[in-house]
């Protein structure tokens, strides 16, 4: 039971909490065995309230505190329905990875901002707690993300020249070379804008299976605006949120045109496309087998979409090497949980550009 941990994770798509108790291998082993999970769904007030903490607001910082005790409770919650349905015993799991919620991401100024309570998630879920990933390698002179890229090396490495794409609210790609280093970057935006859009117009929180996009026609000339963002072009180390792909952005690309609402969001799928694509083959040009994880990858028109792009390479999901799309990222906070306490560095300098190899988390004891 030494290597049992939990990890936890609320990602930019602001869906909910996704927990797993993981049976993870001894130091140096890539291998984990999910023992449980769970999701826990964010109440509709609690979700409104992380929308508006994205930007400056009235109140915010005692407004921001209410949400992290909020955040909390379904973060522990999520921890122990984890554990019942592991039918491990709580006291069992050496500690929890949790990586709170971002709301603010502002590396180029040397800081960025989860709501979390991690106390109070030790109160409540009654074991130790590792928290606060990303401050350390910013300190360091990185970009704090993408932090899963370690974890994909030590789980998904392979002989074979993989790439994992994550679609979360924000895409992220990890290059996994059979030999070299391992390197990874935010490409831009998935589901964060995929799911805005489609909550305006269809008063639904996400695109099943992408239907409606499905149903819309890619708009070109709204494409080409779209990918004239200049992130795009920047060359890694790179990370984005909110903070630049947000309503705010969609609209001032819209810039007065008249596009169905159905073919925007067709031409949203195409720019998460695009953009991923464009990405590999800039930086990961001899990779042969991609493997899509995160919510955005059961959103078979954007798969499709992505394996239009980039044939004739391989793509499919981390589900056919045994692992559930929406359990890599908390998986990989339950491993980053298991580093900080062995004291072994958790950050990927080719990928964040931090100036070196650093322990990451803050650890509240059981």
């Amino acid at each position: 039971m030494r290597h049992v941990y939990a990890g936890v994770m609320s990602g930019t798509s602001l869906d909910g909490v996704d927990a797993v108790i993981a049976d993870l291998a001894p130091a140096g082993g890539g291998a984990c065995r999910l023992l449980g999970a769970s999701h826990i769904s964010f109440a509709p007030m609690l979700r409104a309230e992380l929308f508006a903490l994205q930007s400056a607001g009235a109140d915010e910082l005692a407004r921001a505190a209410r949400a992290a005790c909020a955040l909390a409770d379904a973060f522990a919650a999520g921890i122990l329905a984890a554990v019942a349905e592991s039918r491990i015993p709580a006291d069992a799991v050496v500690a929890a990875g949790v990586h709170g919620q971002t709301v603010r991401h502002r590396p180029d100024e040397g800081w960025t901002l989860q709501l979390n309570n991690p106390a109070r998630v030790a109160e409540r879920a009654g074991m130790t707690v590792v928290a606060d990933f990303r401050s350390r390698d910013i300190a360091a002179g990185g970009q704090g993300a993408p932090l899963v890229p370690a974890f994909h090396a030590a789980l998904f490495r392979d002989a074979e020249h993989r790439v994992v794409v994550n679609l979360g609210g924000i895409a992220n790609v990890t290059d996994l070379p059979p030999q070299g280093p391992v390197r990874g970057f935010d490409t831009g935006p998935a589901g964060a804008l995929l799911d805005l859009w489609h909550a305006r117009h269809r008063n639904a929180e996400f695109d099943r299976d992408g239907a409606w996009s499905r149903s819309g026609r890619i708009d070109e000339a709204l494409l080409a605006a779209l990918l004239a963002e200049p992130y795009f072009a920047r060359v890694p180390p790179k990370s984005t949120g909110r903070d630049l792909f947000n309503a705010e952005w969609l609209d001032a690309k819209l810039g007065g045109r008249t596009v169905a609402p159905a073919d925007v969001q067709a031409t949203l799928v195409a720019l998460t496309a695009r953009t991923v694509a464009d990405a590999i083959r800039a930086h990961c040009a001899q990779a042969t087998e991609i493997l899509a994880c995160g919510g955005g990858a059961n959103n078979a028109a954007l798969i499709e979409a992505l394996a239009r792009e980039l044939a004739p390479r391989t793509v499919g999901t981390t589900a056919a090497l045994g692992v559930a799309v929406e359990h890599v990222e908390a998986l990989a906070f339950a491993w980053l949980a298991r580093e900080a306490l062995a004291h072994r560095p958790g950050n990927l300098p080719e990928v964040t550009g931090a100036t070196g190899l650093r322990v990451l988390g803050a650890i509240y004891p059981r």
